[in-house]
């Protein structure tokens, strides 16, 4: 199979700082097309309020945020997303959370976006192509989620699972992965305070080009573990299987935390490149997030388990 990787950032997908300081003039492109349909209440809902999980680092702007996406579905190109995302419908909209559960049930978005306060997460993202970007999402855990539906004792495992509609996600009719994109987590991942399901971005609705209406967040591995636009989410006994694993298994295993000292077959993992940075940064084990989450991992060969 033949898939496609995308080239090195180009300087001109970066924008200037002066052109995008006032982040409102970029509003219109993705997260104000999305609010338009889904009506003023649902921005209403969205707080401000910043969680103290939050990175202090400076945030990337809003246009660079929803410009350049990895979204397959919609083509991998990535300006694709953006550019076709339209397509998308964001309401109605449900997931359905079973499996090992004691409770399972279905969840309107509606639902969803009252489970728990929301928070914006202000979170670094890692690429295992080697850009990162630091965004503001708009979130709650999705350990809340979970407790809804009462998981059993079985349930060691959490797998995502999207949309896979031609209609609307028009990328699947090519067979660059076997869809639905399918994704998953250790059960106690999932749980972990930092896991979450994004709902917006930078206070407002999330960009459908960002996985809207309801995406998941894992800030401490790389960015493909974090499945968009979620239609089921299956709590499990058995080690679930994931989309770019079942692809290419010798290159992306089923943890995929970042680690600069496990490079991809192709490439060095040790530096990476912030999107709207001239120079690269040091890559920083579990994308800086380690005093929280590395005890998640005591014991394991991180070599073996990558």
């Amino acid at each position: 199979m033949l898939i496609r990787y995308p080239d090195p950032i180009a300087p001109s997908e970066i924008t200037p700082r002066e052109v995008y300081l006032n982040r409102r003039q970029f509003m219109g492109a993705g997260a104000a097309m999305t609010l338009a349909l889904l009506g003023p209440t649902a921005s209403a809902a969205l707080p401000a309020r910043t969680s103290p999980y939050s990175t202090a680092e400076e945030k990337n702007t809003l246009k660079e945020i929803s410009s350049y996406n990895n979204f397959y579905e919609f083509g991998t190109a990535k300006s694709d997303p953006a550019e076709q995302a339209h397509t998308l419908k964001t309401r109605p909209w449900s997931v359905l959370v079973d499996g090992e559960a004691g409770k399972p049930r279905r969840f309107s978005i509606e639902e969803l976006l009252k489970l728990a306060p929301l928070e914006e997460r202000i979170y670094r993202l890692r690429c295992v192509e080697g850009w990162s970007m630091v965004i503001p999402w708009v979130g709650f855990p999705l350990a809340a989620l979970l407790k809804q539906v009462d998981p059993t004792s079985r349930a060691k495992y959490v797998a995502f699972e999207t949309l896979a509609d031609p209609a609307q996600v028009p990328g699947v009719r090519e067979r660059v992965l076997d869809w639905p994109y399918r994704e998953g987590l250790r059960i106690d991942e999932a749980m972990h305070p930092l896991t979450i399901l994004a709902v917006g971005l930078y206070g407002d609705i999330l960009p459908k080009q960002n996985g809207a209406p309801i995406r998941l967040v894992v800030p401490w591995k790389y960015g493909f573990k974090s499945s968009k636009s979620i239609v089921r989410i299956r709590l499990q006994e058995t080690q679930p299987p994931t989309s770019w694993s079942m692809a290419n298994p010798r290159e992306y295993g089923f943890y995929s935390n970042v680690n600069p000292t496990v490079d991809h077959p192709r490439w060095s993992q040790a530096s990476e490149r912030r999107i709207g940075e001239l120079f690269r940064r040091k890559t920083l084990m579990f994308n800086g997030y380690a005093d929280q989450v590395a005890g998640l991992y005591k014991g394991m060969d991180l070599k073996r388990f990558y």
